[in-house]
């Protein structure tokens, strides 16, 4: 069995959720990366000290690379085998494709695979995150969609890997769309998913600017980033960007201070994982409580204020 552990090039770098497929799949046996984009030196040197010992590169251009990538893959995995990618939205347009030129399932949302005893396991959470179902694949190649943090990324060390450059395939009206503009969203302070001190902020700061400036304030004192819920980023208080939970951003980190979180079970699936959960929530019966390491029953706008204040003239 070979794993193939989809890679899209992001800023001149290897994707950071293929470097944590990479770790968990080197385990299994042989690995070989599937790249999408120009592709240079440090980037091959990454994915080799991570765990792969071949890397397959494609270069699509200005051209959006899912169709390509599909038919391209499809040449390459073989009965047997193990695709895996992240959730990036590429990610999920390839595995999809994917599925389709194999007629192969794909088993997505995944939080952890295990290859164990020659049968692909796949483990997925429902309910919330409060249950965990494994699913036993029983057709090959079989294709996972993992989600993002699912493994730690951890290098191995590894040499550089054999890069093997893929002709890009003809994919007629499929590859008729290009590129024409990529806009970056400017951010203050440290990535969101990485950050090892997060401030979320919930409804319950009553409102953007003055009311939510809490949040950022307490975020840049300690160095973390800010994140949010859903509810907040839909009244239109913040991006999307800062969204935390099942239908944004999935986050591990040390730290994560939930100011007026309800905690509904949607942002829960986002950060219940992180190492240590600081809830602030005026109501005492509040969800958040239920997975928070330390609870502070107050209002926010004279908690937050304090712990400001205390921090600043520390």
């Amino acid at each position: 069995m070979t794993t193939w552990v989809f890679c899209e090039e992001v800023e001149g770098a290897a994707s950071a959720s293929a470097l944590e497929l990479l770790t968990k799949a080197r385990t299994w046996g042989d690995v070989e990366v599937f790249y999408v984009g120009a592709g240079n030196d440090a980037a091959y040197a990454a994915l080799g000290d991570y765990g792969a010992a071949r890397v397959h590169q494609l270069d699509t251009g200005d051209q959006l690379p899912a169709a390509a990538a599909a038919v391209a893959m499809a040449d390459l995995v073989g009965e047997g085998d193990v695709a895996v990618f992240g959730m990036s939205s590429t990610d999920r347009d390839v595995a999809g494709r994917l599925s389709a030129r194999m007629s192969c399932p794909v088993l997505a949302n995944a939080v952890d695979v295990d290859t164990g005893g020659g049968q692909v396991l796949v483990t997925n959470e429902i309910l919330g995150g409060t249950t965990r179902v494994v699913t036993a694949a029983t057709a090959t190649p079989v294709i996972v969609v993992t989600r993002p943090q699912a493994f730690p990324a951890e290098p191995a060390g590894g040499a550089a890997p054999e890069v093997v450059p893929v002709a890009a395939p003809e994919v007629g009206h499929a590859g008729s769309a290009i590129v024409l503009e990529r806009h970056v969203e400017e951010s203050e302070g440290p990535d969101l998913e990485t950050a090892a001190i997060v401030v979320g902020g919930g409804r319950g700061m009553g409102g953007p600017e003055e009311k939510w400036e809490p949040v950022t304030k307490l975020a840049g004192l300690l160095g973390g980033a800010v994140g949010a819920t859903r509810a907040v980023v839909d009244a239109g208080w913040v991006p999307y960007s800062l969204q935390v939970g099942q239908t944004g951003k999935t986050v591990k980190p040390d730290v994560y201070i939930a100011c007026a979180v309800s905690g509904a079970m949607q942002h829960l699936v986002g950060m219940k994982d992180s190492s240590t959960i600081i809830a602030i929530n005026k109501d005492p019966e509040a969800p958040i409580f239920t997975v928070a390491d330390l609870g502070i029953v107050g209002d926010v706008h004279k908690v937050m204020p304090a712990l400001i204040s205390a921090l600043e003239n520390r």
